[in-house]
């Protein structure tokens, strides 16, 4: 599903090169749930935006599927990402001023999918993630867990081949943390590709293979 091959990312002040990657090479197969570990400054998160298509990387090759991503205009980018893969973020990133059925919508609308099948997908979400009775509150009326509940099943509506997971658990306590990494546990059992990063160790143990990265290094 994914081929990483000798990519690095760096930032250039005059001569100096200052690296966040290092000649990553990595192969993620379809079905996989992968956790990314390390300290704060390793480059996880630069890693999953890259995964992600919402950052480049400065130098090597990238192929999704066998498309080389590393050749593609900003505009084939969008559309990949709009299509095949879903973020969830620590912050939720939910629109504040949207309703829960909103927000769950607004990337059918993305997508310029019809009316009637906005709506059959939206009601299949609220009901696939126990958030029917939310449907009609704002993001500030819910409670930590159940706005990542919303996020994620934003993030799966269109469904996307992979799911990437920056610290999807950081804003949550113990039960919350625990409801979302058995969503994400359901999700993979079910075919999705799950890439999280993460510094919990519990977290971890959901993933099948854990990458540990240190100053922009794959550790072997």
């Amino acid at each position: 599903m994914i081929k990483l091959r000798g990519i690095s990312k760096f930032y250039s002040t005059g001569y100096v090169k200052t690296f966040v990657l290092r000649h990553i090479t990595l192969d993620i197969a379809e079905g996989e749930f992968v956790t990314v570990m390390g300290p704060s400054g390793a480059g996880k998160s630069t890693l999953l935006h890259i995964l992600g298509m919402l950052d480049t990387p400065s130098e090597g090759e990238y192929f999704f599927y066998d498309q080389p991503v590393h050749r593609m205009t900003d505009r084939q980018l969008t559309e990949l990402h709009k299509h095949r893969i879903g973020f969830v973020f620590q912050s939720y990133h939910l629109i504040d001023d949207l309703t829960v059925y909103e927000n769950l919508e607004t990337p059918l609308l993305y997508k310029k999918i019809k009316a009637a099948e906005r709506k059959g997908l939206v009601a299949d979400a609220l009901d696939r993630f126990a958030i029917v009775g939310k449907k009609d509150l704002f993001p500030n009326q819910l409670s930590g867990g159940q706005q990542q509940r919303v996020a994620i099943a934003r993030a799966l509506i269109t469904k996307p081949k992979l799911i990437l997971a920056d610290e999807p658990t950081g804003n949550l306590n113990s039960r919350e943390g625990k409801e979302v990494m058995d969503m994400f546990k359901e999700l993979n059992q079910a075919g999705t590709t799950i890439v999280q990063v993460t510094h919990s160790e519990l977290n971890a143990a959901y993933g099948r293979r854990t990458i540990h990265l240190l100053d922009g290094w794959i550790q072997t």
